[in-house]
């Protein structure tokens, strides 16, 4: 509920308290003694949905405008039948509370801040997020989220489209844009910093290889989902009054971390390695924009002169269609990218049948472990590499196996773009010494495990003792054995 308040201009006074009497508002009147040009303040509470109706009527028949104060604040409770029977009146068939159109724009033009702590907040999540991503911490990642500034400068473009402000959507527009450019530029330049200071001295294969970095490098559609939810909420929470702290944090999880990996990209000389997360943030971007403007449009908001409403409307529809097409042919890149993903595991699985049907052949041979690894290209990150680590018996010569799973492997057919193919992936055998004989049955599986896990190629157990590794690489043209 709202408690309104509104100056009185002279010879104004007996209309407005006629459209409150009308409404069956409630209302206390006082003497404006100030000797200025109004002679009366009103103070009356109202239900959130029945604010802008009623500041509307009061604005049409009485004339008061722009010029005369009015002020809305929150009210905590309000005891009297009177306002009961009122509010059932207005909240009745009403979907939900929506606050009215100049506190909404009062709220959108609070959560865009100023430029400076907009730079300086950007900046640091942009770089605590490349922090959390390095050190494959999402942790880290989640916080560069909560500080992030973002929901305001998408919930200010959306508002001011809508009620034809277009002060407020200029400035929504040039902070989302900014704030793009200098996240990008602050991650990458930490990043540069990181790896040209030696301080992560990694190499490019094992920084995309880095967790929390790997799974922003392939998008799907599905990751389009936590924009679209994100731009909902952020308009909803904003047109109800409730607090968007932590809807913010949504919108930043759609933004900051692929943001922060195309810095990553471009620290370390590979910027098309990223191409995913920069379709990824471009499309999160435009989807925020498009679902809270066309959330706002749905619930009517609209310009305060009515000759103004036709033209906001005619403008906000080409607005949203405009949005709506830009983020349908980028989301043909991300839905590339998800039937690409879903070949690489079907092709996966069928590779891991081969090679299990192919060592069950093998009776003292056992898998230990088992890696399909893609290229970078994207959308369509094709299968290029089939890792296989297989256990044998210690003191006996594990057989080659590289050149026959290979023409198992090369053999499969799945897509018709040939995206699950295995013709002309190269496939590399890997063997370790695992002995499961002994007084703890459990040695030989725990030295597998050990191996899996750590790369070792030795390992003491309690059983036995494994020796070291061998390894044989089948490719369409070189055999190594």
């Amino acid at each position: 509920m709202r408690l309104v308040q509104v100056m009185i201009p002279a010879g104004k006074r007996e209309a407005v308290l006629s459209v409150l009497d009308d409404n069956g508002i409630d209302y206390a009147l006082s003497d404006e003694t100030s000797g200025r040009r109004y002679t009366g303040l009103v103070s009356f509470p109202l239900p959130t949905n029945a604010v802008e109706p009623v500041l509307d009527q009061l604005r049409e028949e009485t004339g008061i405008d722009r010029d005369a104060y009015t002020v809305v604040l929150d009210a905590e409770t309000v005891v009297s039948e009177r306002y009961e029977q009122l509010e059932k009146e207005w909240t009745e068939g009403e979907e939900g509370e929506r606050i009215a159109r100049d506190e909404l724009v009062t709220r959108a033009s609070d959560l865009a801040p100023d430029w400076v702590p907009f730079v300086v907040m950007t900046a640091i999540s942009a770089v605590v997020a490349t922090a959390g991503l390095l050190i494959d911490s999402p942790a880290v990642v989640v916080g560069s989220m909560v500080i992030a500034p973002l929901i305001g400068p998408a919930m200010a473009t959306s508002v001011g489209s809508v009620v034809d402000d277009q002060e407020l959507f200029v400035r929504g527009i040039k902070l989302q844009a900014v704030g793009a450019v200098l996240a990008v530029g602050s991650a990458a330049a930490f990043a540069g910093l990181l790896r040209f200071g030696n301080i992560v001295p990694l190499g490019v294969s094992e920084v995309f290889a880095i967790g929390e970095v790997r799974e922003r490098l392939s998008p799907g559609v599905p990751s389009l989902v936590v924009a679209l939810a994100a731009g909902i909420a952020g308009a909803l929470s904003l047109s109800s009054g409730i607090s968007s702290a932590l809807v913010g944090v949504m919108i930043a999880a759609a933004l900051v971390p692929p943001t922060a990996v195309v810095g990553i990209g471009i620290a370390w000389g590979r910027p098309e390695a990223v191409v995913g997360s920069a379709v990824l943030v471009a499309v999160n971007f435009l989807s925020i924009n498009l679902v809270a403007l066309a959330t706002f449009w749905y619930q009517g908001y609209q310009p305060e002169d009515w000759f103004d409403v036709g033209e906001a409307r005619q403008d906000t529809a080409k607005r949203i269609g405009a949005l709506a097409v830009t983020i349908l042919v980028l989301s043909s890149v991300l839905a590339g990218a998800t039937y690409a993903s879903s070949q690489r595991a079907a092709f996966a699985d069928d590779a891991r049948a081969e090679t299990a049907s192919l060592l069950a052949g093998e009776p003292s041979l056992s898998l230990v472990d088992f890696e399909v690894e893609a290229g970078t290209a994207f959308p369509f990150r094709s299968p290029q590499r089939v890792v296989v680590t297989v256990g044998y018996p210690p003191g006996e010569e594990p057989p080659a196996l590289a050149e026959r799973l290979a023409a198992r492997i090369g053999a499969i057919e799945n897509g018709p773009l040939g995206l699950g193919s295995g013709e002309g992936v190269a496939v590399s055998v890997r063997y370790v010494a695992v002995d499961t004989a002994g007084e703890d049955s459990a040695a030989g599986a725990s030295t597998a495990q050990a191996f899996r896990d750590g790369g070792m190629s030795g390992v003491q157990s309690t059983a036995a003792t494994t020796v070291s590794s061998t390894s044989s690489t089948f490719s369409p043209s070189v055999t190594l054995m």
